[in-house]
């Protein structure tokens, strides 16, 4: 079975593209936290990720660099040759599904409390999500789906 789900930040807003069949493409990275070998200091690996249609339009018209991003989908692997005719291989998420995990009136407020804040941990899932009391705003019209 391939699946693969990762929670991280965007590093910057996607890439999108229209095929010429119509079909949208969104690309973005996130970048995911993990601990190194003795468990402190977290590291991030930039996971690329794709996603098409539905799913394209939607990370193109709300998600942002900065951004907390939930993805869902399975890795993928490539090969191309470059124009200097090199062959390059590419791994990636193809996207099935995303959930946000913040809204956008909550990144500078957290980003600058975390930032200010001495006592706050480096690493670890416990900085990942956020509690989000009242789930009013995730029901708003705009959202297509």
């Amino acid at each position: 079975m391939n699946v693969a789900i990762i929670l991280g930040r965007l590093t910057r807003d996607p890439a999108i593209k229209v095929s010429q069949s119509g079909m949208t493409i969104a690309r973005f990275t996130l970048a995911v936290n993990r601990l190194n070998k003795k468990g402190q200091n977290p590291e991030a690996d930039f996971i690329n990720c794709v996603a098409f249609g539905k799913t394209a339009d939607v990370i193109g018209n709300y998600v942002y660099k900065g951004q907390r991003l939930l993805v869902e989908g399975r890795i993928q692997t490539g090969s191309y040759t470059s124009k200097s005719g090199e062959k390059k291989y590419t791994t990636e998420i193809s996207v099935n599904r995303v959930e946000f995990i913040e809204k956008r009136s909550e990144i500078p407020t957290q980003v600058n409390s975390c930032a200010s804040n001495q006592n706050v941990s480096t690493g670890g899932f416990e900085q990942m999500g956020t509690e989000v009391p009242d789930q009013q705003w995730m029901e708003q019209e705009e959202i297509p789906f």
